[in-house]
């Protein structure tokens, strides 16, 4: 198990750090730092620090222009504002990400801009995907909207013969007086009582989380984790790396265990062939997210889950429906699993996205820290 220790941001000031005022960039969106002609950082905000998947003290102790694929252009133009041939630039870049498993490269908008009295340049990075994902979010909530109107009226219809089906089965167990037979009933019985739970679930109102307790995300991934090596005992392996420093928060436990079960559980269903051949994982990851944006609210903490599988990804031809009611990726689904997932987390005012090629899905759910 990989544990990481925790951080700080105030704690990552060191000698040469920059002065506490700049402390309020920590609040903006936008990634902004702020580097000397040589391109050394003397402040990076939570955002910067978030997108690279680095702790501050890690990002104060290199180079800005360590981090852009081609820096040559930044250099000149950062060089080009200090000696004042212009007040302001923009241009393209591809910033890196050394936290992302391949290092994927994040394209950015630059803004250098000169500082009053100062030897110094601020450089803000605007991610140029950050509107289309802003619209994406957006499109996913009215979806998922639109989701729980057709569950509840589903589990309506559902309600009723279910009531019919127990009843019947209670007046047969009365009937019969063979042994064998009334086992045969009670499993009805059981079976319908346990439909009527989820039905009745599902129709409960969708605001808020139902039992509200302190809520450890690593007990909730253990959990899920020996679930599902309950059933995949071989040929799977699920991994773990987790950041202990995660505080508890207050939610709906067996809600969360629900929906990363569903989602870990559809990810050993899809890699079937590599557990046959034993290279078979899933990775669940824990992160802090800080400055994070979402349904329209800015919280200054969040929780970030991972869960990450090395299948076949998910069919391009559902990729943008995985979340949609009765679609599902495989034979004999029920096209409901990621649909409740998305809705538990939303319960908690958290999100799901999937990123998904061939060789890894990585579904990952924010949800806001205290």
């Amino acid at each position: 198990m990989k544990l990481i220790p925790a951080h700080d941001p105030v704690a990552a000031r060191g000698p040469g750090a920059a002065p506490a005022s700049y402390t309020a960039l920590d609040y903006l969106a936008t990634m902004v730092a702020i580097v000397d002609a040589d391109g050394r950082c003397v402040f990076a905000n939570a955002a910067f620090e978030n997108v690279l998947g680095m702790s501050r003290r890690s990002v104060l102790r290199g180079s800005l222009f360590d981090w852009f694929v081609d820096s040559q252009l930044l250099h000149d133009t950062v060089a080009a504002v200090l000696n004042n041939v212009f007040s302001t630039s923009r241009l393209e870049a591809q910033l890196r990400r050394p936290s992302t498993s391949h290092g994927d490269a994040l394209p950015v908008h630059v803004i250098v801009n000169q500082m009053d009295h100062s030897n110094d340049v601020i450089i803000e990075l605007v991610e140029i995907e950050q509107q289309t994902r802003q619209d994406r979010e957006e499109r996913a909530l009215d979806q998922a909207q639109a989701n729980k109107e057709l569950i509840r009226n589903l589990a309506h219809e559902i309600k009723n013969p279910l009531g019919g089906i127990r009843g019947a089965a209670q007046l047969l167990e009365m009937e019969v007086e063979s042994r064998a037979l009334t086992e045969y009933t009670q499993v009805i019985i059981q079976e319908a009582d346990r439909l009527q739970a989820l039905v009745d679930r599902l129709l409960a109102p969708h605001r808020k989380p139902h039992v509200v307790s302190d809520v450890n995300i690593h007990e909730v991934c253990e959990r899920v984790r020996s679930l599902i090596l309950a059933e995949f005992p071989r040929g799977l392996q699920v991994e773990r790396d987790y950041d202990i420093s995660i505080p508890d928060f207050r939610g709906d436990r067996e809600q969360l265990i629900q929906a990363v079960l569903n989602i870990a559980h559809n990810a050993a269903h899809a890699l079937a062939e590599r557990i046959a051949t034993g290279d078979a994982a899933i990775t669940m990851r824990t992160r802090i997210a800080r400055q994070v944006t979402l349904g329209k609210q800015r919280y200054r903490l969040a929780l970030e889950l991972h869960i990450e599988d090395n299948g076949p990804g998910v069919p391009e031809s559902i990729r943008d429906r995985i979340f949609f009611p009765l679609v599902s990726g495989r034979d004999g689904g029920s096209g409901l699993g990621l649909t409740l997932a998305q809705t538990f987390v939303q319960q908690h005012q958290g999100m799901i996205e999937c990123d998904s090629v061939p060789g890894k899905t990585s579904f990952k759910i924010v949800i806001p820290l205290p």
